[in-house]
């Protein structure tokens, strides 16, 4: 299995902590997914997902002046966006701990 297959339905609760620390934009996302070791992330992922979470009003978007050039769209988080996280941290630690003792192999008789 490709990483960024099993990686595609987490990376919007990812999206939303990064968001949740801090106002960011787009292309800075990709970075700090990167930093983060998510670096298979692509640009071409991250903008529809960024729009799929404005339209479902769990971030939203304002545009600022940079000093680098054009105009950006910093995303920051909702109270909807907040209750959606702790639900996706919730889901998380549920199936990574389970996950996690099926591949150690902990817990299987």
């Amino acid at each position: 299995m490709d990483a960024t297959q099993m990686l595609k339905g987490l990376l919007e609760g990812c999206i939303l902590k990064i968001i949740q620390k801090k106002t960011v934009y787009g292309y800075e996302m990709i970075t700090l997914l990167s930093e983060y070791g998510l670096n298979m992330v692509s640009e071409g992922s991250i903008y529809p997902i960024l729009l799929k979470l404005q339209k479902q009003q769990l971030i939203t978007g304002e545009m600022h002046p940079s000093s680098e050039g054009p105009k950006r769209k910093y995303y920051s988080l909702t109270s909807t966006g907040e209750a959606y996280l702790q639900q996706f941290e919730k889901q998380w630690l549920l199936v990574s701990t389970g996950v996690n003792n099926i591949l150690e192999n902990e817990g299987l008789k």
